[in-house]
């Protein structure tokens, strides 16, 4: 059976192409409040997960070791836009383990934020891994190899320490095992392992309740959290859909997308997990679905995510040509 369809493209008056997907509302004892489509089929989930792939920089020791507060926890589990406030930081934070960029594995890639890479050719600068979205959680998993004695060579590698200790993490916070033959290589060259979709929003749920989580888990869990929400430029970056959300959220949520048309979030105020696929991997279908979640589980937010509901089209002269919006009959069984 075909997932439905949750969000829709208009080009005029006339629907032009359509996305469909899953997503699933969940509270951290797995009590379903609404779902839509297939929540069972495992799903890579990408960075949307970074917020849990944290946790062992908190539960080392090493955050506090090297003087990580909450910027730098904010930026551990971004998806960063390649500003100069994000290298910046990430180069502090690999300075503070002492190490430089060139111990990144993460890959040089082009910020996505085109006012910061347009300045960069201007300049006639290339891209390095500092600007590579993933180089604060990087760094994160750096200064856990340097503060625990493990040789940082190689840290990206599934059967290294860190890696070990990220994976162990995913498998407690969601309860899903995270087995060898569903992994895959992730853009920036850590882990990636398909997971049911409602293993991520239990996951979410437990992660920003800590129910279900040990004492010492349950407590990282929730710096990372209110790292997040206290810095949500640091997570995304200007424009981003992460960072509006979060701000409009006004501190009650954590909200992260990931590759391919994936978004967690984590609502603690309500208990609620949520977790969305789009089947074809386009993130403006996510980013519609996930707005539309958003508003009608926490209305105060609504007027934020507007923008995303729904975004409008247009052409090359700036004239309107259409819009990408959530079905709203998928989303129904919310309210």
């Amino acid at each position: 059976m075909a997932n439905p369809v949750l969000a829709e493209v208009t080009r005029g008056a006339v629907v032009e192409s359509f996305h469909r997907g899953a997503f699933v509302v969940i509270d951290a004892q797995g009590k379903l409040r609404a779902s839509a489509g297939d929540i069972e089929r495992p799903v890579f989930p990408r960075s949307a997960v970074k917020a849990i792939q944290a946790l062992p920089l908190v539960e080392t020791g090493a955050a506090a070791a090297f003087g990580f507060g909450p910027a730098e926890l904010a930026l551990a589990q971004a998806s960063h836009g390649g500003e100069p406030a994000h290298t910046a930081l990430a180069k502090a934070m690999l300075e503070r383990a002492g190490l430089s960029e060139g111990a990144l594995l993460c890959g040089a890639q082009w910020p996505s934020h085109e006012p910061t890479s347009e300045a960069m050719m201007r300049r006639g600068r290339k891209p390095g891994q500092i600007h590579n979205n993933c180089s604060g959680k990087h760094a994160g998993m750096l200064a856990v190899a340097m503060h625990s004695g493990f040789d940082p060579a190689g840290y990206v590698e599934a059967a290294r320490p860190v890696q070990r200790l990220v994976r162990a993490a995913l498998e407690d916070v969601t309860g899903a095992a995270h087995e060898s033959a569903t992994c895959g290589i992730d853009g920036c060259s850590i882990p990636t392992f398909a997971v049911p979709l409602k293993s991520l929003a239990l996951g979410f749920a437990r992660f920003g309740t800590g129910e279900g989580l040990a004492a010492g888990r349950a407590a990282a869990a929730r710096k990372i959290f209110e790292a997040a929400v206290e810095y949500p430029f640091l997570v995304a970056g200007s424009g981003r859909f992460c960072t509006t959300a979060m701000a409009a959220l006004g501190r009650r949520g954590l909200v992260k997308t990931g590759a391919e048309g994936v978004f967690c979030a984590s609502l603690p105020e309500t208990g609620l997990g949520i977790a969305l696929k789009i089947d074809d991997g386009a993130t403006r279908g996510s980013e519609a679905a996930m707005a539309e979640i958003l508003a009608r589980l926490v209305p105060e937010c609504a007027q934020g995510v507007s923008p995303w509901r729904p975004s409008k089209l247009v052409n090359r002269r700036e004239i309107a040509v259409g819009e990408v919006r959530a079905v709203a009959e998928a989303f129904s069984a919310l309210g």
